[in-house]
This record gives structure tokens, C-alpha cells and sequence, in this order.
């Protein structure tokens, strides 16, 4: 074999495994590593089971009732590390949609009809200052026309 496919994985040269009948390398160039890895993942479970086949979620009963030599046992295993790296632990995950989605108040809650008012109304014009060390500021509506340390500038 050559150095280059004698060379350490992820340096230059280097030649990976097989995936799917097509060279990682080839793949990997067009592709993120989150994809390269999640279609590495879907190429296994697709050469556990060649069809369609109902795959019990790990860890469940079904799942544990299936004999240690099923592939659907592997494919299960291959399935949940994929969904653990994509979207860590579920129970956090579900948490945090219950988080996100729960009601909360309305933001004029508790606030009376004069201050939501008040906070209504608009406010006076920022005056512009020029400050030292930033450039100029350019005058609104007055095309050409800058605001400097010195004062106007045309």
C-alpha cells in the first residue's frame, strides 16, 4: 500500500472506509461532517435491514424481547446513538419545548391604560453628536453633508 493510504485519518492523503459503495472522501467533500456521519448512520441501518421493517425504539419492551442476534436490536441501538448525537438527551429536549410553549403573561399585564399610553408615545428626535476618534456622521436629508468633532462639514 502507499503512504497515503497507510496515513492517519483526517490528514491529507488519508483514505476512509467504504460508505454505501461510494468512497467517504469522495462524499465528504461536498458534504458537512454532521451529513457525512448521519448518512454512515443511515447506510448501516439500511444494510441491517434491506427493507422496510417496524424498528422498536431502544430500550423499550419490545425492544428488549427481541433474540441478541436481531438486526432490528442493532438497528435500534444505531438509530437512538443518531437521534442522541442530532439532538442529546430527550427528556431535555422535550423540557425545553414545554419551556418554550407554556403561557406566559401578556406583556401589558398589570400596567395601567395611562402608562401603556405613555410608553406609546413617541419620543424626541436623537440630537447628533460627533465624538472623537469616530468618523463623521452623515446629516439625514441633507445629502452631502457631515457632522464632525469641529462641527459641520460640508
Amino acid at each position: 500500500m502507499s503512504e497515503k493510504a497507510n496515513a492517519p485519518a483526517g490528514e491529507a492523503g488519508a483514505r476512509s472506509d467504504r460508505l454505501g459503495g461510494g468512497s467517504v472522501d469522495s462524499v465528504a467533500r461536498c458534504m458537512h461532517l454532521d451529513d457525512v456521519v448521519a448518512a454512515w448512520a443511515e447506510a448501516q441501518v439500511t444494510g441491517l435491514l434491506p427493507r422496510e421493517v417496524e424498528v422498536p425504539t431502544y430500550g423499550v419492551q419490545a425492544w428488549v424481547e427481541l433474540p441478541a442476534g436481531d438486526a432490528r436490536k442493532a438497528a435500534a441501538v444505531l438509530v437512538a446513538a443518531e437521534m442522541w448525537r442530532r439532538y442529546g438527551d430527550e427528556e431535555a429536549l422535550l423540557a425545553w419545548f414545554r419551556q418554550a410553549w407554556r403561557a406566559r403573561p401578556p406583556l401589558a399585564e398589570g400596567r395601567s391604560r395611562a402608562e401603556l399610553a405613555a410608553r406609546a408615545r413617541s419620543r424626541p428626535a436623537h440630537r447628533l453628536r460627533a465624538t472623537p476618534g469616530w468618523p463623521p456622521i452623515r446629516i439625514p436629508g441633507k445629502p452631502g453633508r457631515y457632522l464632525t468633532v469641529q462641527g459641520r462639514a460640508a
